[in-house]
């Protein structure tokens, strides 16, 4: 057949055009514009005065003790016992199943708002004291003739119930039924044939979920986990239902009704959560970006790479 050199022409393309694009644009630069001129020119935002609310000892104490101890806490029981009831969902075992189940049912069906007002008003109320010991102590103790009721300590609910401590279990134990399903996830996201492999090793159970399974599974559990603990911080605010006076919500508004600074109060209590929400999202990303080496699609290893002009085998 007859060849040719003839080759295409130069084509001009023109690139698709977006009006779009500039449309959101104008209407996002004109809104961010009136909300800055809002901002500049309405004095009843009170930046000022909020700035010297932020800075007051009660607003101080409130946040380190209320928001960053109570987030902490309530997280740390979150984690644990979120993984404790996700491999327990898990389990063969059909009670476990069952009693998880119906752990995560309960905790996820009330509001916490309703649950520290519970802890903080119902519990006193139906439990002045509780003994902690042998059930039936004191029936055993009198068959037996003796003098112990087999009692190891009683606690003071009234005054256990008003306590940092117990919000703190509170919102831990709300929490552990939503970490249980996302630490259920991630386990279900790892391959089957890893369980088979630490099988294959020797390895029980209990150790291939240690040591195999949890470790590929942060990949899925840490996103999430981070936005958990975003809430919680905001979430601490409801410890006033208790109530807890030692919190950063509490101390603003009560600064702002005595005052009646009541607009920079909500602007000081704003500006503290933005600066616990932000640093938490940046160490949320530095997690998300370890335990998420080796997946996914990235630049290859030059140590590893074929030579320039190496032939194929």
């Amino acid at each position: 057949m007859p060849t040719t050199d003839d080759r295409p022409g130069l084509i001009e393309a023109r690139p698709v055009r977006h009006p779009g694009r500039w449309v959101a644009l104008a209407v996002i630069i004109v809104l961010v514009a009136m909300l800055i001129s809002s901002f500049i020119t309405n004095d009843r935002w009170g930046f000022s005065t909020a700035a010297e609310i932020m800075n007051q000892t009660p607003v101080l104490e409130g946040l380190w003790k209320g928001t960053i101890v109570g987030t902490i806490g309530a997280m740390l029981i979150g984690v644990v016992g979120g993984v404790i009831v996700a491999i327990l969902r898990l389990s063969h075992n059909p009670v476990l199943r069952g009693v998880s189940f119906v752990y995560t049912w309960f905790f996820r069906g009330i509001p916490r708002l309703v649950l520290l007002a519970m802890i903080g008003s119902g519990i006193g109320f139906l439990y002045a004291n509780l003994d902690f010991g042998i059930p039936f102590g004191k029936q055993l103790a009198s068959l037996m003739g003796l003098s112990s009721d087999f009692t190891f300590f009683t606690l003071d609910v009234n005054q256990f119930s008003s306590s940092l401590l117990a919000g703190i279990i509170g919102l831990g134990l709300s929490e552990a039924a939503y970490m249980a399903e996302i630490a259920r996830a991630g386990i279900l996201s790892v391959d089957k044939g890893q369980n088979e492999a630490a099988a294959a090793l020797g390895m029980n159970r209990g150790q291939a979920m240690r040591r195999i399974v949890l470790p590929q599974a942060m990949r899925v559990i840490v996103p999430p986990t981070g936005n958990e603990t975003i809430a919680m911080v905001k979430d601490t605010s409801l410890l006033s239902a208790i109530p807890i006076i030692t919190e950063l919500f509490y101390q603003t508004r009560a600064i702002g009704t005595r005052t009646l600074q009541i607009m920079p109060s909500f602007v000081a209590v704003t500006a503290w959560y933005l600066l616990v929400g932000s640093v938490l999202m940046v160490g949320q990303y530095f997690l998300e970006k370890r335990f998420g080496r080796g997946f996914g699609t990235g630049a290859p290893n030059k140590r590893f790479a074929r030579p320039a002009g190496a032939g194929g085998a």
